[in-house]
């Protein structure tokens, strides 16, 4: 299997921007003008020495006389707009994140890729940057509407493949591998009992692999649900920080010791 980015799968995504683009032409005008297309298509292979099944031909032909009308990049054009885009989703500010966000914490080293689950207020923007930074991104939220606006976004970015959702919430949700990161924020656990609270973050402590680390905002507009004593208490064990946010709230920063 080609690593990731590698020459080969991105000619494989232009490839696949090029048929998105061509397949919403498409869709877009009347069958009359879809019919005239393929007459000068027609036109064009019978002034050719063509070879081959016509009507393949026909629709490659067909195809190709969108993508010009269309002015779509070259592969070479396309990619270092591509280049130039991921560095720009990189940066936190680009989702309205601080420059020193507690969130970088969660990013792997360039040659891995970490699983991260994200949850709570702000999912969006956690999410996006996390996965334009390398990460394989969870994003948990009860709102469908909410999940589908997450999916939406990671699909505009170019991050489809990093981002999956959920409509759920942490009691109802099991992961399904090891976690490098969890982060959450009190919204994540709104309405849910003490004993609820122990449940869900003892299983996402035991999903997280040594060395993860679990992000949990203290307090957002007012809201406290966590205390940091009810933290440090359910962390017994993890190496444990508080890292300082605008106002009056404080990012519970806990790192799971090796074993």
């Amino acid at each position: 299997m080609p690593p990731r980015n590698s020459p080969r799968s991105l000619r494989h995504e232009y490839q696949q921007y090029v048929e998105r683009e061509v397949e919403d032409y498409k869709n877009s005008v009347s069958t009359v003008f879809l019919h005239s297309i393929a007459a000068e298509a027609a036109r064009t292979l019978d002034e050719s020495a063509q070879l081959g099944m016509r009507e393949v031909l026909l629709a490659d032909e067909v195809d190709r006389i969108i993508a010009r009308r269309l002015r779509l990049p070259s592969y070479e054009t396309w990619r270092r707009r591509r280049e130039k885009n991921a560095n720009e989703l990189r940066r936190p500010e680009h989702w309205g994140l601080r420059p020193d966000t507690p969130l970088s914490q969660a990013i792997p080293a360039p040659t891995t890729s970490a699983q991260v689950l994200v949850a709570g207020a702000r999912v969006e923007g956690s999410a996006l940057y996390l996965a334009a930074n390398g990460c394989e991104v969870t994003a948990i939220e009860p709102e469908v509407a909410v999940v589908n606006r997450v999916l939406r976004a990671a699909r505009d970015a170019g991050l489809t493949e990093k981002v999956r959702g959920f409509a759920a919430d942490l009691v109802s949700f099991t992961p399904d591998g090891p976690l490098a990161a969890v982060i959450c924020t009190p919204a994540a656990f709104a309405g849910l009992s003490v004993f609820e609270r122990e449940q869900v973050l003892r299983l996402l402590q035991q999903a997280t692999s040594d060395g993860g680390v679990h992000l949990i905002e203290t307090l957002v507009a007012g809201q406290a649900v966590l205390t940091e004593e009810e933290l440090r208490s359910s962390y017994s064990g993890w190496e444990i920080s508080l890292m300082p946010e605008p106002g009056a709230s404080r990012t519970f920063c806990a790192k799971k010791t090796l074993m």
